[in-house]
This record gives C-alpha cells, sequence and structure tokens, in this order.
C-alpha cells in the first residue's frame, strides 16, 4: 500500500478518525494536508505529521462555506501543485444537544445534511476539476455503518450517511472516465465523543444497569454485537483508507467498504 509523495487532503482532520486517517497516510508515505473547522486541531495533527517526517499543512475549513473551501483548494494547489488524494471525513450527528432528544429536530436534520452531504458534495466539486484535469485521483468519503443498517444513534445522521454512500456510487460513475477512484469506508463501533454522549440512551434500550458508565455500555454493546468481539479503531479507518488511495485498489471504484469486525456483512 504504496502512497509515497502523493498529496492528500483530510476533511475534518483534527481529531479522532480524521487523525487516524491523516496519520496512516503519512505513515505509508503521503503529504497530508489536515483541514478542520477547529484550526488549532488541524495545526496540532500537522505537527504530528511532519514529525513522522512528511510534509504537512493546517487549513481552516468549514465544508458549509463554499468560499471556505475553494480558498482550501487554492492554498493546496498553491502549496503542493496537486491533489491526488481527498479523504471526506467531516462530519457532525447533530445540532447541540442531540443527545438529549429521543426525536430529532429540525436543526439536527438541517445541520447534519448540510455538513454531512451537502458539505461533502461542495468539496468534491471543487477538488474533482483538478483531479480531471490530471487524469488522476483518489477520493474516499467516510459514510457509517449506519448507512447500512437501522440504528438508534440518529436518523438524520443515518440517513445522511447514506446518502453518502449514494453520492459515493454516482461519482465513480462520473468520474471513472477521468481515471478517478472515489470509493466509501463505513466505520463500525468506535469509541467516539458521540458514543459516551448517547450511551445512556443504549443503557436503558439494552437494559443495561443504571450504574454503568458510559464506557462500559459501549464495550457490552461491542461484545453483543460484533462477531470479533472488539471495537474499531481510527487506525483501522486509517488502514483501509490507505488501501483505497493506493493504486493496489486501482480497479476499486464505487464501493462502500465497512470496517465493523462483522457487525454488517454485506
Amino acid at each position: 500500500m504504496n502512497v509515497t509523495d502523493k498529496v492528500a487532503v483530510v476533511t475534518g482532520g483534527g481529531r479522532g478518525i480524521g487523525r487516524g486517517i491523516a496519520i496512516k497516510l503519512a505513515q505509508n508515505g503521503a503529504h497530508v494536508v489536515v483541514a478542520d473547522i477547529v484550526e488549532e486541531n488541524a495545526s496540532d495533527i500537522a505537527r504530528e505529521v511532519e514529525s513522522i517526517g512528511k510534509t504537512s499543512m493546517a487549513c481552516f475549513l468549514d465544508v458549509t462555506d463554499r468560499q471556505s473551501v475553494e480558498s482550501m483548494g487554492e492554498s493546496v494547489i498553491n502549496r503542493f501543485g496537486q491533489i491526488d488524494i481527498l479523504v471526506n471525513n467531516a462530519g457532525v450527528i447533530g445540532a447541540a444537544g442531540y443527545e438529549e432528544r429521543e426525536v430529532a429536530s429540525e436543526a439536527d436534520w438541517d445541520i447534519t445534511f448540510l455538513v454531512n452531504l451537502k458539505g461533502l458534495g461542495t468539496v468534491i466539486d471543487t477538488v474533482s476539476p483538478h483531479m480531471k484535469e490530471r487524469r488522476y485521483g483518489k477520493i474516499v468519503n467516510i459514510a457509517s455503518i449506519a448507512a447500512r443498517k437501522g440504528t438508534l444513534t440518529s436518523t438524520p445522521y443515518g440517513a445522511s450517511k447514506a446518502g453518502v454512500v449514494n453520492v459515493t456510487q454516482v461519482t465513480a460513475l462520473e468520474l471513472a472516465p477521468f481515471n478517478i477512484n472515489v470509493n466509501a469506508i463505513c466505520p463500525g463501533l468506535l469509541w467516539t465523543d458521540m458514543w459516551e454522549r448517547i450511551a445512556v440512551r443504549y443503557r436503558s434500550k439494552d437494559s443495561m444497569p443504571d450504574e454503568l458508565t458510559p464506557r462500559e455500555v459501549f464495550d457490552r454493546f461491542v461484545k453483543a454485537r460484533t462477531p470479533l468481539g472488539r471495537e474499531q479503531t481510527p487506525e483501522d479507518i486509517g488502514n483501509a483508507t490507505v488501501f483505497l488511495a493506493s493504486d493496489a485498489a486501482e480497479n476499486i471504484t464505487g464501493q462502500a467498504l465497512n470496517i465493523c469486525g462483522g457487525f454488517m456483512m454485506n
């Protein structure tokens, strides 16, 4: 899985899955642009990438603002001259306070689709013309296992991630004539801020003891529903991203790869 000296842009790269992807790309030879709405987080990860020995750049990016997206794209081209790999990882699960609501609010629907779906499309629309001109590119969209299987996570979130899978398939058809591969990854069960917030919901649904901590609820959920019996990690998603971004995956496009320990099999 060689991505040596490729230039990769990772949106939402400032923490969690985004960080795992950025670090794995760098460890496999890529120069990495860390784009995030929290610029301080992006700078922290960019320094980590540089400590590995690869060139990095931190960019402020608000995927809901086309001007911000276009500015990011221009900055990357001015610095590196090319974009070989685009990883669309930026995403939200709902508006502030979503974990306290049994039913999604209008604000939850609006922000989730604006970031997870429209924002992803805006980034692709901005970067793909450059890839088409060079007749080379790898686009990896981070969806979710919630796109493949109904869960109690969030209705807008699951629906938006199902949309990401569909956008992946359509974009793969559109960009195939230009030698651009477009694929998605559907992460399974990762310990995240989201899980810490919604664990109480699963605790009551699964009749777990009230004294269990959010982490203990998560661990029980993983063991009960994952055949391999272990959680997924940002590094797992990073490894899959490196594969799809490498020439080892040159004949793979329009696919959604589940990284979920067997939670979903298809």
